[in-house]
């Protein structure tokens, strides 16, 4: 089987698909979490509530918990994955046998433009229920990209396509559907003030489609065993943004006990820049070197965690 990474999906024998939540192994298992339920032949959508009772109730080998993180999620091992659902190769298959419905075609449509504009397709994949085929009409089209420089240069394209008008900016309605969505410790007018100078977001044929970025691990950085100390919430300056799209994302700070600020909760990724001054709340853990950092998304939704500008 090829290598496991973030985003990807994989599927069991009992039709039950996972999303991948960490690159490699832990313990000889993916760590992941339940996103769909065949019933009656259809993909079904859960929440992280109703995966959880369900796994429980029918499969509680499944439910895991981390000793790395600290943190309760799904698990399999590499034996009972059935399909391993590859975001690379599903996109490639969508644009060599062309588009079935309404999303695949803005789907093909965007990454046309992309193309034109440079970026190199080879290094982006599409996730989400177009993975599986499980889209509907309102889905949202959620690329992932494998390299740090296309990813930012997805970017700069999107901000590019939006003021040509090729694409456009999320629309208020967008904006509180997303905010309702993530359940996040900000005010509304702070979700949309970080999210709107991300550029890793927009909308094709009134379609929003997302950017994500997912970079392999160097070796062993996911083996690091980290011990939770403290609930902490803190002002601190951006040291270094460099990875603060990674996932996780990683922030720099400058802090005499405390180099960084790692964060698993997609609300935060890329949310400060360097210089900056921000406000964080959540978990500091320790690791066995003594070394320090805040988690931000400790738990699968992280409520009282958050990460937010106060001097831009």
């Amino acid at each position: 089987m090829n290598s496991i990474l973030a985003k990807d999906f994989i599927e069991t024998a009992e039709l039950l698909v996972f999303a991948v939540i960490e690159n490699g192994l832990e313990q000889g298992k993916v760590l992941c979490f339940l996103r769909y339920i065949n019933a009656d032949g259809q993909w079904k959508k859960v929440n992280t509530e109703k995966a959880n009772q369900f796994l429980a109730d029918n499969y509680p080998r499944y439910l895991y918990y981390s000793k790395a993180k600290q943190a309760h999620c799904h698990a399999l091992t590499l034996a009972e994955i059935s399909k391993h659902h590859q975001p690379r190769i599903r996109l490639k298959q969508l644009l060599a046998t062309g588009e079935a419905d309404s999303i695949e075609r803005d789907c093909v449509s965007l990454c046309l433009l992309f193309q034109k504009n440079g970026l190199n397709l080879d290094e982006v994949g599409i996730t989400g229920s177009v993975l599986i085929s499980a889209q509907k009409q309102s889905s949202d089209i959620d690329f992932v990209f494998y390299s740090r420089g296309v990813f930012e240069q997805a970017r700069r394209i999107t901000q590019q396509l939006i003021v040509q008008g090729n694409c456009s900016e999320l629309t208020d309605d967008d904006w509180h559907e997303s905010y309702n969505r993530r359940s996040c410790d900000l005010s509304y007018s702070e979700y949309v003030w970080h999210e709107k100078r991300k550029f890793n977001k927009g909308m094709i044929n009134k379609r929003k489609f997302d950017l994500s970025l997912v970079v392999k691990d160097e070796p062993g950085d996911n083996q690091i065993a980290y011990k939770k100390i403290e609930a902490i919430k803190l002002t601190v300056q951006i040291a270094d943004d460099s990875l603060s799209f990674d996932y996780p994302a990683e922030f720099a700070i400058k802090h005499p006990q405390i180099k960084t600020i790692v964060c698993y909760t997609a609300t935060y990724t890329g949310q400060a820049k360097i210089g900056e001054w921000v406000e964080v709340a959540g978990v500091v853990e320790q690791a066995a070197d003594g070394g320090r950092r805040i988690v931000v998304g400790s738990s699968r939704e992280a409520p009282g965690e958050y990460i937010k500008v106060i001097d831009a």
